[in-house]
């Protein structure tokens, strides 16, 4: 049996103990501020502190992230870092990019390393959820295919019995293939690799019969190969790829900036919002552009960012459209076609709830 003075010691103990708990902020993610839940530093803050953005990418992938012999990076997914650092810090060029292969990305973005990916991340249930990030809106509606040789006899996937395939490890890609090659009912040898550099240098040697990854990065990459038009992607979908920048969990301050920005890129398309126009646009009468370039309202305020932050980005990068036609459509080297990445007004899926 315990005695009065025991008790009240245990009493105190315990009472010291809660008290304790309940002062310490939980965070989650790494260090650097890189993630908290309301009321403690937010990676916005590190970012102004910084006076720059340290955005995670591939590097290597035509069309959307990828570095020339100049140390110059160019692509969708970079405009998309550009346009954040537009609107927070007020000019694009004020990033630092991260090379990133796919089993180094997530660590890296939770640890602190960058304050965001846009890297061709495919947003997933397990992704969102277990591994702790938050999927801004999609930037570019994909699908896995697969990149054969035009002389190869492979017309479909049962053809790949006893033949071998090239993926990249630790993505959705791998398991893709897997399942697809299940309902095939062949087993393939599937060779495996870091990074996606060695994995298409070893299909141009023809160590492997295919290559698999997400269509839009295949046709990037045929295009670096030593004959390109040797080559073929299959008509065959494997998988939906809704591709977009990702951020660490329980920041909400952070996420709602890098969610708005993109959306914004997509807004002003739909309003008809370009570089050549911006300063024009600035005088509409409309209120909906008013709001939308901060001449009115205070919906950059909300977010942390100046009034004006779509204005500079749309300055800086330009819209979706022109992001896209630039990089990947007809003004680059691919003309690929809008099509699911359109706005929702010309039957695409890309569309940005209202800045109201």
């Amino acid at each position: 049996m315990f005695k009065r003075g025991s008790l009240v010691v245990a009493v105190l103990l315990m009472a010291g103990a809660i008290a304790s708990c309940a002062s310490a902020p939980e965070k989650a993610g790494g260090g650097d501020g890189s993630s908290t839940n309301s009321g403690g530093e937010s990676r916005l803050d590190t970012v102004k502190s910084r006076g720059k953005l340290i955005c995670g990418v591939d590097g290597g992938i035509p069309g959307f992230s990828f570095v020339n012999e100049q140390g110059e990076y160019s692509g969708i997914d970079v405009d998309i870092c550009k346009a954040v650092a537009a609107a927070v810090l007020g000019d694009s060029e004020k990033v630092e990019y991260r090379n990133l292969d796919s089993t180094e990305r997530f660590t890296a973005l939770s640890g602190g390393e960058v304050d965001m990916l846009s890297r061709n991340t495919t947003w997933t249930i397990s992704r969102d959820t277990s591994v702790g990030l938050e999927f801004a809106p999609t930037t570019f509606y994909d699908g896995q295919g697969m990149l054969v040789r035009k002389d190869s006899g492979i017309k479909e996937l049962k053809d790949f019995a006893g033949k071998a395939v090239c993926v990249e490890a630790g993505t959705t890609t791998e398991l893709n293939l897997t399942d697809n090659m299940r309902e095939a009912g062949v087993s393939p040898e599937v060779v495996t690799f870091q990074q996606a550099d060695p994995a298409y240098a070893a299909y141009a040697e023809g160590r492997c019969e295919g290559m698999t990854s997400d269509k839009s990065q295949l046709i990037a990459r045929r295009s670096t190969l030593p004959n390109p038009d040797d080559h073929v992607l299959l008509d065959v979908t494997m998988s939906k790829e809704p591709l977009g920048p990702v951020t660490i969990n329980n920041d909400s301050r952070w996420f709602d900036v890098v969610k708005w920005v993109t959306y914004g890129l997509i807004e002003a398309e739909e309003l008809g919002i370009t570089q050549a126009n911006v300063e024009e646009k600035k005088g509409s009468e409309d209120p909906t552009i008013k709001r939308f370039l901060g001449a009115e309202g205070d919906l950059g305020k909300g977010i942390g960012l100046e009034n004006n932050f779509m204005e500079v980005v749309i300055k800086n990068v330009g819209n979706y459209g022109e992001v896209y036609d630039r990089n990947l459509g007809e003004g680059s080297d691919f003309k690929l076609e809008r099509g699911q990445n359109a706005l929702w007004t010309e039957g695409g899926l890309l569309y940005s709830p209202p800045f109201r």
